[in-house]
């Protein structure tokens, strides 16, 4: 191979921290499979191999259909045109190779040679591109494209100003591993489908390894694409974003995609969750790692805009900012196995949920932003704010607004919501699709639940039909079919005994206006517990009917939509508790299997009705201090 050098790639300054980094024009190389028609040009015909061993710069690229421009073993080549990654596509649907596409480039034309940056997630490796990359020691010129990172000033500790621009695919803006680094008011603009969004394969600005601590300050991230994700937190990384607006909207999924579960080949959201899309703003995922965002703006177009995927003891949170979705369906926040989530003086406006409980063990915290609160997190997860920034950081409350459901449970979960918590959804408040939960409402301090539907809290059978095994493959085409007839008595199971498994929720000094249903078919109770507090609506069991009979991709929306009708209990207990100061106004036949009031507790009808009560068919009085137990019938007249 003859190599030509035009002029050298050169980086001013030394490998130490804080060295400026100005890369200049790289060298030129000449394979020998490739024609050439001019010194600065390079043309590749069809069926044509052009092999680069080093960084070429050139003024024009034409490659015919079946022309292909590779790296040597172990590197890996970029395209970029006048500062922008550009031409780079999927080999094929579900891959991970990219190749330039056919065509001619002209401008400032820079074939980036660099070192492979192979990442491994599940049973896939997949070969990463990125405008930067930082390593423990600062930046790694040979692993990164640098000719993508264009103005602003970069340093071995800090990125300022600099803007990042993509049209091809899989390209990711920054990858920070093991290292500590600040992206300063970065601009990034990825415009095309990512691949894999719980690897960081194809997002704006990924954050991965234990000793990684990654500050993005004044970002403005804007992609457009399949999972082109704009924040990847993972593998016990700290990354904090402060004063930033991310955006992702999603793109066009490949003509041959078939919607997966299979997570190192998902990319689109699982149909069965209520939602539709193929692109969330943010991931959070692996092993102790912490995402935090600060003031700032973080939306999806649907699925989600602040995810958590996997791996144990992360955390994730949010602080005074703005998080939601642009489209009809889709997420705040997701809550999978241990996760902790705090939201705290935060404003979300999302389509279908405030947050997902995917459980077995989540833990989430909607609350207000108390300078104490802030102060704790500060010291906690690391967040590296100074006094000045802590000043500057008003106290508010939390204000959610969906357009469907506020909280919905198909996993194990704690969730506790106080501070002047502000929750109105168009329909139920809390939806706990036949999972232990422990909900805590404390209104003491002006908290607030507005379910526009006037339910608070439905229980009902799991509706999600989950994947169906597809020549070996787990696809998401199952089929959701209402159950018919009345469920079987299970004998095993006490309709008036609290168990660990059942759906609990307390509520605090709080008045609260709408209904309770437990519609479950198998053995789980509905244990309301109110401490000074009253409550006006029905409280019961009920037969739950969705709205259809079959439910599968094409009306996904109807997942979670049921009607009630009230009646006995049969493995489908309710048990109230009415603790001090607490009253419950009935306003429509409700059925329990277990009251009990306080001394100073009472069970009321609205002003001009009376309530009556029947115990297994006898008509009890209700007394303040009484406690019943078995078939009880409420009935308001």
């Amino acid at each position: 191979m003859t190599l030509i050098t035009r002029r050298s790639f050169l980086i001013a300054g030394t490998a130490t921290a804080g060295a400026l980094l100005v890369p200049a024009a790289p060298a030129l190389a000449a394979g020998p499979t490739a024609k050439t028609t001019k010194a600065d040009k390079i043309s590749v015909g069809a069926g044509e191999t052009y092999h680069l061993s080093a960084t070429t710069s050139v003024s024009e690229l034409s490659i015919a259909e079946g022309g292909k421009v590779t790296a040597p073993d172990g590197y890996s080549v970029t395209l970029t045109v006048d500062g922008v990654e550009t031409g780079q596509l999927l080999t094929e649907t579900g891959g991970t190779e990219t190749l330039i596409s056919a065509g001619t480039y002209q401008g400032d034309i820079v074939l980036t040679v660099a070192e492979a940056n192979a990442i491994t997630y599940q049973t896939v490796t997949f070969p990463f591109r990125q405008a930067l990359y930082v390593g423990a020691d600062g930046v790694d010129r040979a692993r990164s494209v640098l000719s993508g990172v264009v103005g602003g000033t970069l340093t071995d500790t800090l990125a300022r100003n600099v803007a990042i621009t993509s049209t091809g695919e899989c390209f990711d803006g920054v990858f920070v591993k093991n290292g500590t680094y600040t992206l300063k008011s970065p601009a990034i603009s990825l415009t095309g489908n990512g691949r894999c969004d719980f690897a960081g394969y194809g997002a704006a600005v990924v954050g991965t390894g234990s000793s990684t601590t990654l500050v993005v300050d004044g970002a403005r991230i804007t992609n457009k694409g399949v999972v082109r994700t704009t924040v990847v937190a993972d593998d016990g990384a700290n990354v904090i974003v402060k004063n930033s607006r991310l955006r992702a909207r999603n793109g066009t999924l490949p003509a041959d995609y078939q919607a997966t579960v299979e997570t190192p080949y998902m990319e689109s959201v699982p149909w069965m969750l209520g939602l539709d899309g193929n692109v969330r703003a943010t991931n959070l995922i692996g092993a102790g790692t912490k995402a935090t965002y600060i003031n700032s703006t973080v939306q999806s177009e649907t699925w989600g805009a602040l995810s958590v995927e996997g791996g144990s003891g992360l955390q994730l949170t949010a602080i005074n900012s703005s998080v939601g979705n642009t489209g009809t369906y889709g997420y705040g926040t997701y809550a999978i196995g241990d996760a902790t989530v705090r939201v705290l003086g935060s404003q979300f406006d999302v389509g279908s949920y405030a947050t997902i409980c995917a459980g077995p063990a989540a833990s989430i915290h909607y609350g207000d932003s108390t300078r104490e609160a802030v102060a704790a997190l500060n010291s906690s997860l690391g967040l590296g704010l100074t006094k000045a920034e802590l000043a500057a950081i008003p106290a508010r409350i939390t204000v959610v607004n969906s357009g469907h459901f506020g909280f919905m449970f198909f996993g194990t979960g704690t969730l506790k919501l106080d501070g002047g918590t502000v929750i109105t959804s168009a329909q139920t408040t809390f939806l706990n699709k036949g999972q232990q939960t422990s909900i805590t409402v404390d209104g003491s301090d002006g908290a607030q639940l507005n379910p526009g539907n006037g339910i608070i809290l439905q229980m009902i059978e799991s509706d999600d039909p989950g994947p169906v095994n597809v020549d070996g493959k787990m696809m998401n085409v199952g089929v959701y079919t209402e159950p018919t007839g009345d469920p079987a008595k299970d004998a095993s199971f006490d309709p008036t005994s609290v168990h660990a498994a059942d759906g609990a929720a307390t509520f605090t000094s709080i008045a609260l206006a709408g209904d309770f249903y437990n519609g479950m078919r198998a053995g789980k109770n509905m244990v309301l517990t109110f401490e000074d507090s009253t409550v006006q609506g029905v409280i019961s069991a009920t037969e739950a009917k969705h709205r259809v009979d079959t439910i599968d991709s094409s009306n996904f929306y109807e997942l979670g939509q049921v009607t009630n009708t009230v009646k006995p209990a049969v493995n489908n207990g309710v048990i109230v508790q009415l603790n001090s100061g607490s009253t419950w106004t009935v306003t429509g036949t409700s059925h329990l299997t277990r009251l009990t009031l306080a001394a100073d507790a009472a069970v009321r009808a609205a002003s001009g009705k009376s309530v009556t009560m029947t115990v297994d068919g006898t008509q009890t009085a209700i007394e303040a201090g009484g406690a019943y137990s078995g078939a009880i019938v409420l009935t308001v007249g």
